[in-house]
């Protein structure tokens, strides 16, 4: 499976990724020096959001999308709004 994701950083930014493996990708965004520069520099990180996809380019065309969302947007997609 592929999964697009969103980490909600320490300094309250967000960062939005891709990988095959979201467990280990999570870790290694506060462990590892394989974390993207963005991350490593904001940790810790927390998963905020994933989706999954059966194919990787159905997986890069959502995370381009949500790449290209305003932050407001990004925080709806988080936190749907609940009907009562």
């Amino acid at each position: 499976m592929h999964f697009i994701y969103i980490l909600k950083c320490a300094d309250n930014t967000l960062y939005t990724g891709y990988t095959n493996n979201l467990e280990q990708r999570v870790l290694a965004h506060n462990t590892l020096n394989t974390a993207a520069k963005y991350t490593k520099a904001r940790r810790p990180v927390k998963l905020v959001y994933s989706e999954k996809f059966k194919t990787k380019s159905k997986a890069m065309k959502r995370e381009w999308e949500i790449k290209g969302m305003r932050r407001n947007d990004k925080l709806k997609l988080i936190r749907p709004l609940k009907l009562i």
